[in-house]
């Protein structure tokens, strides 16, 4: 595996694990936690976004 292939990963896992925050955030926890969760899966959006911009370029 080189580095482009690793990012690549690391991105899927990113999105993967922030709709799963986002999802807990909806469905799970109805109150004030539930933006917790949703704020740290839109985080993680941010980051998988910036490692898919990394691509080609480390």
């Amino acid at each position: 595996m080189n580095k482009n292939t690793v990012l690549a990963w690391a991105t899927f896992i990113m999105i993967f694990v922030g709709l799963a925050l986002i999802a807990l955030g909806a469905f799970r926890y109805d109150d004030v936690a539930g933006w917790g969760f949703a704020a740290v899966g839109f985080g993680f959006f941010a980051i998988a976004w910036v490692f898919n911009a990394l691509k080609g370029r480390v």
